[in-house]
């Protein structure tokens, strides 16, 4: 909800604000933005570029916000690579160059103007540049030797095309706000063809502001104040527009800073909200296409740009979750009641003897004695005399066997006579029955269980994760209230256009979904952190 000012401006002057704002718009097809842009740059100080094809009402917009103000000079003109600086500044006095100064006339020229269009102000040459880079920047103009203020309140410049070269870029970086101007839609087109004659903006004498109302308004947005959640969301938004390759200057984000404060101002409120920072898509782009994908990475921020903003949080529950994750998987070797480390006999039981009985291998192959009647050879071949070929050292010299060697011994079956011990009936008996077994003496390994957590980092673990719950439960509590306050706030917003709200409805929803998901997984990572077994208090 919008906060009260601490230190308001005068209701009349706000009304008038809001009144100009609609005025202007009166009898416009789809130029909402650009004249919201306009009037905005205006009221924080700044200029407005405008870019698209001729006969989109560029010029329209700058001739009436200079309507928007009294008094008010206007200037307009169009620059063509043989514009000279007389054109722009005025003639140079004759009686000037008579008394060896070199001055202009320069009444009801650009020096002396409130407002101004400048129309093709990329083909300004370099005769003219240096001082006009002065002018919209300090308000100044150098004539002659004396450097004059002007009463210069905002410059609508406007091209067909982006500059080229880089001596005009700096000229293109005084422009904060930028807009690109298109023909009317398919949808808005039957709505410009009902247009009879020129549609002119009307409005009293006494809505219009002054220069004392404008230097109270910029003066009152000084003070309004830019909470962590949006200088979060600035810092974020930098580091992805320097990954995106969109070049934006220090002076210019100190800019942005400020005519959010004068949105804000003028919207009721002593400090930014994440709703006036819709504006950044139309002050970051360099080229047009660039509005859209900064409009779509703060459409997805929107309502998500605190501190504790969904991302952060999910690195953070991540984060919690590896640690758990690593405490469960941890272990140690158990000891008995009388603190006895204990091993794994080969059953798998536990036992506090170190050394143990184990089934022999050679290459990874488990090792058996021979049977009691084994024979080298098939009896059957040497009548009575077989007994010469029988296997009388079961352990092969304590080598062993291994079931490949088996296969070549012969075994007496007293149903079947002799057969090769692949093929006796009772191989698979003979062979699980351990007690046929070639058995080694071996180290018993470590019996282990899971790690006993000491009760204090338990207990730490958990009073952390239940101040982050608690963090977060807040934080949901205040999207919810953002979530409701949602439509009026966007609607009732001078600067920000309503077909936002449904788009911001969205991202909030979305963001909330999120929310509740980092709730639930932090309720788990409470009941696993108490779930750890833990050390037994010393007696």
């Amino acid at each position: 909800m919008a906060e009260p000012l601490k230190k308001q401006l005068p209701s009349d002057l706000t009304s008038r604000i809001e009144a100009l704002r609609d005025a202007l718009l009166t009898g416009l097809v789809e130029r909402d933005v650009p004249v919201r842009l306009a009037l905005l740059a205006a009221l924080a100080g700044e200029h407005l570029l405008l870019i698209g094809p001729p006969g989109t009402a560029k010029s329209l917009v700058a001739r009436r916000l200079h309507l928007a103000f009294h008094p008010a000079t206007y200037f307009e003109r169009l620059l063509t690579r043989f514009t000279v600086p007389e054109e722009l500044f005025g003639p140079l006095s004759i009686k000037g160059l008579e008394e060896d100064r070199y001055e202009r006339l320069t009444e009801a020229y650009l020096p002396k103007a409130s407002v101004a269009f400048l129309d093709e102000i990329f083909k300004a040459n370099s005769a003219i540049l240096n001082a006009l880079l002065t002018l919209l920047n300090e308000r100044e103009f150098d004539n002659g030797k004396r450097r004059e203020s002007t009463p210069l309140i905002s410059v609508v410049g406007a091209s067909n095309e982006l500059p080229e070269g880089e001596e005009l870029d700096a000229l293109f970086d005084r422009f904060l706000l930028r807009c690109h101007v298109g023909p009317v839609s398919k949808a808005g087109f039957p709505s410009l063809l009902e247009l009879r004659g020129d549609v002119v903006a009307e409005f009293s004498r006494q809505l219009r502001l002054s220069d004392e109302d404008l230097a109270e308004v910029r003066q009152a947005a000084t003070a309004v104040a830019v909470p962590g959640d949006v200088v979060a969301l600035l810092a974020d938004l930098r580091d992805w527009c320097t990954a995106e390759g969109i070049q934006v200057s220090d002076r210019r984000w100190r800019k942005i800073v400020k005519l959010l404060q004068t949105a804000a101002l003028t919207n009721g409120r002593d400090r930014v909200s994440i709703w006036d920072c819709w504006l950044l898509q139309h002050c970051l782009w360099s080229e047009p296409e660039q509005r859209a994908k900064v409009h779509d990475w703060y459409e997805a921020r929107a309502g998500a740009s605190a501190a504790m903003d969904p991302s952060r949080l999910t690195r953070i529950v991540v984060s919690w979750e590896a640690r758990l994750k690593q405490d469960q998987d941890s272990r140690s070797q158990a000891r008995d009641a009388e603190g006895n480390l204990l091993f794994k006999d080969t059953d798998g039981k536990p036992t506090v003897n170190k050394g143990g009985r184990a089934q022999a291998r050679r290459g990874g192959e488990p090792l058996y004695l021979a049977p009691h009647d084994a024979y080298a050879k098939d009896p059957g071949s040497y009548g009575t005399g077989y007994n010469n070929s029988k296997i009388t050292d079961r352990t092969n010299a304590g080598a062993g066997f291994t079931r490949g060697e088996l296969n070549a011994y012969w075994i007496h079956d007293p149903s079947r006579n002799f057969r090769q011990f692949d093929r006796w009936a009772n191989r698979d008996a003979y062979l699980t029955n351990q007690a046929n077994w070639h058995m080694e003496d071996v180290d018993l390994p470590p019996f282990m269980e899971p790690t006993r957590q000491k009760a204090a980092h338990v207990d730490a673990c958990l009073k952390e994760l239940t101040t982050l719950g608690q963090q977060v439960e807040t934080y949901k509590t205040q999207l919810l209230a953002h979530i409701a306050s949602l439509d009026a706030d966007i609607r009732a917003h001078l600067w920000v256009t309503d077909d936002f709200a449904e788009p911001a409805a969205r991202s909030l929803e979305g963001t909330r979904r999120e929310v509740d998901t980092l709730l639930g997984r932090l309720e788990k990572l409470r009941q696993g952190f108490e779930l750890l077994p833990r050390e037994e208090a010393a007696r």
